[in-house]
């Protein structure tokens, strides 16, 4: 009888820690630490908020009010000494509110830019789906190019520059849906949840006399921010494992209840976040576990349900999950 298969992961997939990792690793742990040290009981939603910032992604958090996103935003906005941009979405918000615009000096008789709050390393872009979607589109091109073009004339954003958007899935009233072009730019979406008993307990505790957000101090740079990025690009990636992130990304594409499916801009985004989350756990290359964690917070919102679908209760979650279960895991014989 034929010796029995083992289904493990590829040796191939092991390499050996890149220049840079160690250093890279340690800095992510520092942020991740300082952060975690002003949000009680979501480790985890701090780990997943910190990829899409060292990715040089963005991220969009849905969630119900008082969960703590603004106050996650400002931790990592200080945690990075960072420059933290707030706007708060209305429906009479301009494009030019975010940008910034022109405006006639007297004094030297010429147009000057004024920068808006786009031109900060962490913008909080607060109930983002209450402004109009001319307005939402104003953030298309920053979001992609880090750059924005007023008046015919383009202005680079900083290196780092960090968009965390805020939902509320529950009040609908006044509110206009993300563009899916909109929602394809924020590389991973985040529910972070009510606190447990005890959780709520600590939280209180922690702002009896201050909130710990006025005493938290820098821990990394914008520059380290840059560093990690490009240390979390040189985290080995089998082949076999980019094939898996795009036949996850192919299968939400025909999927029957699925309108529009993951882009290749998903897919990219899904390898991205692999490295760095990876980098966090220790490891020099990817796993297919860890795109499997992933997969569901990175391509997940860009999901787009037929409506027939969504009023019989099919929700992106469940598309996910079934597409993660019929998708061959690579694997090897040893």
């Amino acid at each position: 009888m034929a010796p029995e298969t083992v289904r493990t992961q590829p040796a191939a997939l092991v390499r050996p820690a890149p220049e840079g990792f160690e250093a890279a690793q340690k800095k992510l742990h520092a942020l991740e630490r300082n952060v975690q040290s002003v949000i009680v009981g979501k480790d985890d939603a701090v780990r997943l908020a910190l990829v899409p910032l060292v990715c040089r992604g963005h991220l969009i958090i849905e969630d119900v009010p008082g969960i703590g996103k603004t106050t996650l935003a400002k931790a990592l906005a200080k945690s990075i000494a960072g420059d933290f941009r707030r706007v708060q979405f209305t429906p009479d918000l301009l494009p030019l509110d975010i940008t910034g615009g022109s405006f006639f000096n007297q004094k030297s008789g010429e147009f000057e830019f004024r920068p808006g709050p786009i031109f900060g390393n962490i913008l909080l872009a607060d109930e983002i789906n209450r402004a109009t979607p001319r307005t939402q589109s104003a953030l298309l091109e920053c979001m992609e190019e880090f750059q924005v073009t007023v008046d015919g004339r383009t202005h680079k954003l900083p290196e780092v520059f960090f968009v965390v958007a805020t939902l509320n899935p529950v009040e609908q009233t006044g509110t206009f849906p993300l563009p899916e072009t909109q929602l394809d730019r924020f590389m991973l979406r985040l529910r972070l949840g009510y606190p447990s008993e005890a959780e709520e307990v600590q939280i209180f505790d922690r702002q009896a006399a201050a909130h710990p957000i006025d005493t938290l101090t820098p821990v990394v740079t914008a520059a380290d921010v840059v560093e990690m990025s490009a240390a979390a690009k040189r985290v080995f990636v089998h082949p076999s494992v980019k094939e898996y992130c795009a036949k996850l990304a192919r299968a939400t594409r025909s999927h029957a209840d699925v309108v529009l499916g993951a882009s290749p801009r998903g897919t990219l985004a899904l390898i991205r976040a692999a490295q760095v989350m990876s980098m966090a756990q220790g490891q020099a290359y990817v796993t297919p576990d860890v795109v499997k964690r992933l997969a569901p917070f990175v391509l997940g919102h860009r999901v787009i349900l037929k409506p027939q679908s969504a009023l019989r209760g099919v929700t992106d979650e469940a598309i996910l999950k079934e597409v993660l279960a019929k998708i061959d895991v690579p694997v090897a014989a040893e």
